[in-house]
């Protein structure tokens, strides 16, 4: 099964290799949408069937607790998983995150091999981190 993804962050190449790192890893990439703050991440989710959301934390116009929360009052997609791909270290900010309903986070700067098992583990694949070879290479 493909699973159809949206990466919100505040940066370009910040989603870039979010995406890179997602089809290199071997997870099942359906379509990926993107956008640049929570405000537009709920936009898209008015749209679009998401099986899976990766938000940083940090953004303008609506940061990425404020979007958990909203996400969590929209009935059709309170039960999407969130993971949140931050730099935040503030532990009692990403408890809240957790407390939100969050599926977990990752501290940037971050492994591939990280978010590969997180998103095993939320989204009930194999575990672990399994590279392809291909001919994009890992360079980011």
């Amino acid at each position: 099964m493909a699973y159809n993804v949206l990466i919100v962050d505040d940066s370009g190449s910040m989603r870039k290799v979010m995406l890179k790192t997602l089809r290199l890893s071997g997870f099942q990439l359906g379509e990926c949408f993107e956008a640049s703050n929570g405000r537009l991440a709920l936009d898209v989710l008015e749209k679009e069937w998401i099986d899976l959301i990766i938000s940083d934390v940090h953004m303008p116009e609506m940061d990425g607790i404020e979007f958990l929360k909203s996400l969590k009052k929209m009935p059709m997609c309170s039960n999407i998983p969130v993971v949140f791909v931050t730099t935040e270290a503030n532990e009692d900010r990403l408890k809240q995150l957790l407390d939100l309903g969050a599926g977990g986070y990752i501290r940037k700067p971050f492994r591939p091999e990280e978010i590969g098992t997180l998103l095993s583990r939320i989204m009930g694949g194999p575990n672990g981190f399994v590279a392809r070879r291909n001919s994009e290479g890992c360079d980011f």
